[in-house]
Order: C-alpha cells, then structure tokens, then sequence
C-alpha cells in the first residue's frame, strides 16, 4: 500500500474522533444542562409534597443541587464507553424527568 491509502485511513479516524468528541461536548453541556434543568423543576415540586418545606425553600434546594448534577452529568458523558451510551443515557433520564415533571403538574392541579 501506498502512503496515500495509510494517511487516508489515519485522516479518518482523527476525523471520527474528533467528532465522537465533540458529540460527548454537546452531550454534556447542551444535554446536560437540560437534564440539570428537568432535574430542577421536579425536584422544586417533588419537596413540598414530601417534607415540610416552603415552595421557595424547595426552590432553592433544587437550584443548589442542580450545579452538583450539571458537573456530574459532563464528567459521565466523558467516562460512558461511547458517545452513543450518552446520549441514550441522558435521552432516557430526561424522559424519565419529563413524565415525572408532567405527572406532578397533573397532581398539583
């Protein structure tokens, strides 16, 4: 094989990483975000119904604890074993979170 053929198939797979990389950067901080987002709103209407807590102390807990879960969530899209497994992982979180957050709109109406 020539040079030509080898550096073609290097030249692809630099290109292939470097999109696997900006993919788990988008996942993290785009889908993240999001995620820490959802997070927020459930667990803002989730701590009145079970504690003692006030709607604006709940609030304030939810916001505290979601820059925790927003650093969590960018440091797992970088340790999943691929780009793929973090975008499924955070699709079905946020899934998960939205029917909760829908469910408890539909209870405290």
């Amino acid at each position: 094989m020539s040079k030509t053929g080898s550096g073609k198939a290097a030249a692809d797979s630099g290109a292939g990483y470097r999109w696997m990389v900006a993919s788990r950067v988008v996942a993290g901080f785009i889908g993240g975000y999001l995620l820490a987002s959802l997070a927020t709103v459930v667990l803002a209407l989730l701590l009145p119904r079970v504690s003692d807590t006030s709607q604006a102390e709940a609030l304030l807990i939810a916001t505290l604890w979601s820059f925790a879960l927003y650093a969590v969530i960018v440091i797992w899209t970088f340790t999943t074993r691929s780009a793929t497994r973090a975008w499924v992982g955070i699709g079905a979180c946020g899934a998960a979170l939205s029917l909760a957050w829908l469910l408890l709109r539909a209870l405290s109406n």
